[in-house]
């Protein structure tokens, strides 16, 4: 119940059966009418944004909630007889799923340019994968969702892919001079583009968890200068052959059934417990923000807290300046820092090399490789 009933809702609840849905609207063929004392359910790993006169105002968490005059307007039959039944006042509520969507795909539809320090100008491919949350619903919806009655997240892998690419891009130029020391960076690139890209999709109150790079495919004589010195490297590195031949000589020893086989079975034997850890850590559960950061002033403050303990703004954001990303009121016309207007939308970032378009603040051009 509370699906299509356009009259009277009296329970408001959602289940997701597909698994896709990132938001659902209800009423799904436009807004409705509100009882008074309606019954909102709210389901773990989930939350209900509830919009009134076409702004989002509040988020509810999981629970079971009872709408009263403190935050929904009393609509009665009486009052709606002047327009045939049918109140002015229509208000509707869109569940959000705040679980984590895994098994996003990334990858280049067009190889992008990489200039080289040493190889020249090569163009590479990349793939990989990437899961995401939502953790400011309301910021998502007004961002994203609009006024649709769904949203999968379909629509929004394609956009976060190609930012990852354009982030992926720009982030090679700054930290990597030449791929011949690629190898071996794969997870240290990895993590530093989730950090950037963090940044990035905060803005539409989206978390980027996790996020591999299953591979970066340059073309065949690069991939072969590449599998020479990853050759060479196994000679170079006589740290590593020293520790993996002190490993195979420590688990020879614990074997044997001698004083010192017994000792040194005793030094595996305490060296497993830190073994078994970093096995543990590698194995944990997608990375979630613990606590939640101001907006405002930066600072870190509990993950159920509604304002921040250091300067009392709230950390509920409902609408961000599209420019300079200052959190504003959801009546808010023009930003209060910048003074633009926030129906406005920043335009992409042109080559003044090649003239190509490239995703707004990218750094390095995707199609010569040149710093814009």
């Amino acid at each position: 119940m509370g699906t299509n009933n356009l009259i009277f809702l009296e329970v408001l609840e959602w289940l997701d059966q597909t698994g896709r849905e990132m938001a659902h609207r209800i009423p799904e063929q436009g807004s409705g009418e509100i009882k008074f004392g309606a019954q909102l359910t709210v389901r773990e790993s989930q939350a209900a944004v509830f919009f009134y006169q076409g702004r989002a105002y509040d988020a509810f968490g999981p629970g079971r909630h009872t709408l009263s005059t403190g935050n929904i307007p009393v609509l009665t039959k009486v009052l709606s007889l002047p327009w045939g039944l049918t109140s002015p006042l229509r208000a509707e509520v869109y569940f959000v799923n705040t679980r984590f969507f895994t098994n996003l795909k990334w990858g280049t539809r067009d190889p992008v340019a990489f200039k080289d320090a040493r190889l020249g100008l090569v163009r590479l491919r990349a793939f990989g994968v990437f899961a995401i949350r939502i953790i400011q619903p309301v910021l998502f919806v007004n961002t994203l969702v609009g006024t649709r009655g769904t949203y999968v997240v379909d629509e929004i892998e394609d956009y976060v892919s190609r930012i990852i690419v354009s982030r992926f891009n720009d982030y090679l130029g700054e930290k990597l001079e030449s791929l011949l020391d690629l190898p071996g960076q794969y997870e240290a690139i990895a993590a530093g583009l989730r950090r950037q890209l963090q940044e990035d999709l905060k803005h539409y109150g989206l978390w980027l968890s996790e996020l591999y790079i299953n591979a970066i495919t340059p073309p065949q004589d690069v991939q072969q200068a590449l599998d020479d010195k990853s050759r060479l490297s196994l000679f170079d590195d006589l740290n590593r052959l020293l520790q993996m031949k002190g490993a195979m000589a420590l688990e020879a020893a614990a074997r044997n059934p001698g004083e010192a086989g017994t000792g040194m079975g005793m030094g595996l034997g305490f060296m497993m417990p830190a073994l078994w850890l970093e096995s543990l850590k590698k194995n944990q559960d997608p990375e979630t923000p613990e606590n939640v950061e101001c907006p405002e002033c930066r600072r870190s403050c509990p993950a159920d807290s509604r304002f921040c303990p250091a300067c009392g703004h709230q950390l509920l954001v409902v609408q961000q300046c599209p420019y300079c990303f200052k959190n504003l009121p959801a009546q808010a016309k023009f930003c209060s820092r910048c003074g633009r207007p926030t129906d406005g939308q920043p335009g992409p970032s042109l080559c003044p090399h090649c003239r190509a378009e490239n995703l707004t603040g990218a750094v390095y051009c995707n199609q010569c490789g040149e710093k814009i």
